[in-house]
């Protein structure tokens, strides 16, 4: 079985080497999309060529973070690729499937074995939680241990698919959902460690400086309005007692969290 991701990034290179090593060690294949990246983002990809990075594709940064445009242009890839299942996912992003499986591959192997050809994940969002902690340069999937359960609402992550010849949108959904005919979900949600900032200044930075929206993804699509105009002040990390800790590689999902934490409101 071959399981391609389709990974987009823009200036990640504080993430990068990090999630390529884990997808080419769960059995996944990578095709990288550089959306204009001024930091070692294109270098550190153009490193895995013939190591599970199967190509490093460019799409013009026209001076915002063009969402939308980049969903459209992932989904024109993902018709060409020949691949038995499809993930969309983000440098930020560590993905596992859940016990006993040792891997993704084994996980979807599992699933497509069962007959269904669309995997949900949970997301579980990993923080500092305080001033001092930095996790920039370091292993921080080890080191990060404080997360909570990101659940806004059900199968909000059905990032993994099956190709099968039909139409799929991830655009409508803003790439939280791949939709398409005859969809059917594996019962037993896989695992998403979402590491959104690695330090406050970490945050700051790429909420608050480094990132422009679209005008009309906020305004007409209704997308990122939360983070569209946010100021350094908003930006608040959370406290520990707000956190779980994660032990061995169980994670609870007793106390769901319907907004980030990161935020302040």
């Amino acid at each position: 079985m071959r399981i391609v991701a389709l990974l987009t990034l823009r200036n990640e290179a504080l993430y990068l080497q990090h999630c390529l090593e884990h997808l080419v060690a769960q059995g996944v294949e990578v095709l990288v999309v550089d959306n204009g990246s001024t930091d070692e983002s294109a270098a550190i990809a153009r490193g895995f060529l013939g190591r599970g990075v199967i190509g490093l594709e460019h799409y013009p940064y026209p001076g915002y973070y063009d969402w939308h445009g980049i969903l459209n242009h992932k989904m024109k890839l993902a018709a060409g690729i020949k691949a038995d299942w499809l993930m969309h996912c983000d440098a930020d992003e560590i993905r596992q499937a859940p016990s006993p499986f040792a891997t993704l591959k084994e996980g979807v192997e599992e699933a497509d074995r069962q007959g269904f050809n669309a995997i949900n994940f949970d997301e579980f969002v990993f923080l500092p939680t305080s001033i001092e902690e930095r996790h920039e340069g370091t292993d921080y999937p080890r080191r990060m241990r404080r997360y909570y359960y990101f659940a806004p609402g059900p199968l909000r992550r059905v990032n993994l698919w099956k190709k099968t010849g039909q139409a799929v949108d991830i655009v409508s959904s803003g790439g939280h959902s791949a939709d398409f005919d005859d969809r059917r979900v594996f019962p037993e949600p896989f695992v998403l460690r979402h590491y959104i900032a690695l330090s406050h200044q970490h945050a700051v930075d790429k909420y608050t400086r480094h990132r422009v929206y679209s005008k009309e993804e906020v305004e007409r699509l209704g997308w990122h309005r939360a983070r569209a105009n946010l100021q350094e002040q908003a930006i608040v990390l959370p406290r520990p007692e707000q956190m779980c800790e994660l032990v061995g590689d169980r994670f609870d999902r007793s106390n769901p969290v319907r907004k980030h934490l990161l935020f302040k409101r």
